[in-house]
């Protein structure tokens, strides 16, 4: 899944609709979205994603990367960067440009989820 923006200070953005099915497993796990926890909000090295269903079937995956009170009623937060803060911060750090794209690509080859009871 590749980012599509970088906005230092706010957030990064993926996104991909060749894989979707894949990302709304990170979020969904076969809940619908009104079953997720909403008490997450939009703290730093959070995820979430827009709490409007997609018309194209396309999914979107934001990482914020400070807190952002103003998206927590626009995207959903279904978890927390446990370990890897670092990379966030170097993915936050790339040249882009006027439009808040990455110049080089920069792209998710792998995640391991945790779910904590």
């Amino acid at each position: 899944m590749l980012f599509r923006h970088v906005i230092k200070h706010y957030v990064i953005q993926a996104g991909d609709s060749d894989k979707l099915e894949a990302a709304e497993d990170w979020t969904l796990k076969g809940k619908h979205y009104s079953q997720l926890d909403t008490s997450l909000k939009h703290e730093a090295f959070m995820l979430g994603t827009s709490k409007k269903k997609r018309d194209n079937g396309s999914f979107e995956l934001f990482i914020t990367t400070a807190p952002i009170p103003d998206l927590n009623e626009k995207l959903l937060v279904f978890g927390k960067v446990v370990k890897g803060e670092d990379i966030v911060q170097e993915i936050e750090e790339v040249d882009t440009d006027e439009h808040y794209r990455p110049k080089s690509s920069i792209a998710i080859r792998s995640v391991t989820l945790k779910q904590s009871v």
